[in-house]
């Protein structure tokens, strides 16, 4: 980060906009609400869900309605649960005003089932996206990938989650009681108006970073705590923001043990203190709480980009209230999960550079130097080629790249392997300013030459301004 680029985000964030007193809040002091587990309807060697898109109301702040958008319910929506090998029907009716997508983040499926750009919604439609679950246990998500819109949707709160199981994850001691000792959380942060408005209205640094708010969510709700019954606390957790890319550690730098990343389970167990997370990633955390000690998860916004209120941007995230010292919990097995090893390239090699156009601060984040054409197939990849993409970032700027359809494996950063923490399946990657970082992916099952995929940034305005490539396999 450059000094002049430094004092040039410096002053953007010091609008009086950003530095008004702290309102207060409805959810705050009060006990975390979890979102809805949807079984949805088992069928013949399948499971149905039914969706829809609404314009709803949500009380952010204390007194005051905010129009928010939501799936099932006025903000965000449920968790789906599924297993390993089902044949998945998601019906998706959409009552909103304008046309919009779900695409369903991180799962293995046919192009033309992805719920990308290409499968937009009309107000008052429905479209049903059919397709077996093709994946390891692990928490997955959905949201709005409506061309040109996403960022403005998922703001308003179109998404949700995905939890599918599977028999290697289930024969594992840990938790998994949903709201007893396993609990989902999404992470977003949002800019209110003195009215509560949560109005989507992009600067220019909001363009240029990613938009970030100064009022920390956790499932839609602000201020809340977490009451845990029990020694260990599983906590899976999914980056829902629009551009924060956050540090996670407990206050303290009390220590944790991260389980899964994108995709699933980890080979082992892996001790941290911290934990970053970028936009669209997932991570599962385990918190010993067996001293009885209330601990507050923090997030510190990663990077120059966005440092509001607060020593260094450190916000609190939420407290995690334990009801009392218990036992210290059992030791957690050597091996989690038995991987693949990363696999021979028999495939091409494609390097995608990430910049910006023209000079300096003020241009528009692309790859390769041009923006997305919403009718330009950019590249084929061929059905069972196993792949070598390299990201180049040549910008001033942080780009975590996701790619769809497959869970790929990172080879190298700059050279080097990657820590025991992303040595896992993964669908996006977090790209550093001048990082170069390798990754291996294989294209299976599925080839349709009309239906393409998507590969872009998970900065949501960085994607709607045109960071994103869209490939067939065939």
């Amino acid at each position: 980060m450059t000094s002049s680029r430094r004092a040039f985000l410096t002053g953007l964030l010091a609008s009086p906009a950003l530095l008004r007193l702290r309102p207060a809040f409805a959810s705050e002091g009060r006990a975390l609400a979890l979102p809805a587990i949807e079984e949805g309807t088992v069928t013949a060697g399948g499971r149905a869900f039914d969706l829809r898109l609404l314009t709803g109301e949500t009380e952010f702040l204390a007194g005051l309605a905010t129009q928010t958008n939501g799936i099932n319910g006025a903000y965000l929506g449920p968790i789906l649960r599924a297993r390993a090998g089902e044949a998945l029907s998601l019906r998706v009716e959409n009552g909103l005003e304008e046309a919009s997508t779900l695409h369903w983040h991180g799962l293995h499926l046919p192009a033309a089932m992805d719920g990308g750009p290409h499968q937009p919604i009309a107000p008052g439609d429905s479209w049903t996206a059919e397709f077996p679950l093709k994946q390891k246990a692990g928490t997955f998500w959905f949201h709005s990938h409506r061309h040109g819109r996403t960022a403005a949707q998922v703001w308003s709160g179109l998404a949700g989650v995905i939890r599918v199981e599977d028999e290697e994850e289930g024969a594992l001691p840990l938790p998994r009681m949903h709201g007893e000792d396993d609990f989902t959380l999404v992470l977003q942060d949002r800019r209110f108006g003195a009215d509560g408005a949560m109005t989507y209205a992009p600067d220019m640094h909001d363009l240029m970073a990613g938009k970030v708010g100064d009022v920390m969510l956790v499932n839609g709700q602000v201020g809340a705590y977490l009451p845990v019954a029990a020694p260990l606390a599983r906590l899976r957790i999914l980056n829902g923001a629009n551009g924060s890319i956050y540090r996670l550690h407990v206050a303290g730098d009390v220590p944790f043990v991260q389980i899964a990343s994108d995709g699933g389970l980890l080979e082992a167990p892996v001790m941290l203190t911290e934990a970053l997370v970028a936009p669209g990633e997932r991570v599962e955390l385990l918190v010993d709480l067996s001293a009885g000690a209330p601990l507050m998860l923090r997030a510190e916004v990663y990077g120059a980009e966005a440092p509001f209120a607060g020593s260094n941007g450190v916000r609190d995230v939420i407290e995690i209230r334990p009801d009392r010292a218990r036992p210290a919990p059992p030791a957690l097995p050597d091996r989690l999960a038995v991987l693949p090893p990363v696999p021979d390239a028999t495939g091409a090699a494609r390097t995608f550079t990430l910049g910006m156009t023209g000079e300096g601060l003020m241009g528009t984040p692309v790859i390769d130097g041009t923006p997305y054409d919403h009718d330009r197939i950019d590249f084929t990849v061929p059905l069972g080629a196993v792949e070598t993409w390299v990201f180049e970032n040549r910008s001033q700027m942080l780009h975590p790249m996701h790619v769809h359809d497959v869970q790929f494996r990172i080879v190298s950063r700059n050279g080097q392997p990657p820590a025991p923490r992303e040595a896992g399946l993964k669908d996006v990657v977090l790209t550093q300013p001048g990082e170069r970082v390798e990754l291996r992916m294989e294209f299976t099952d599925y080839a349709d030459p009309v239906s393409p995929y998507m590969m872009h940034c998970h900065i949501l305005e960085h994607e709607d301004q045109g960071m994103m490539k869209q490939f067939t396999v065939v």
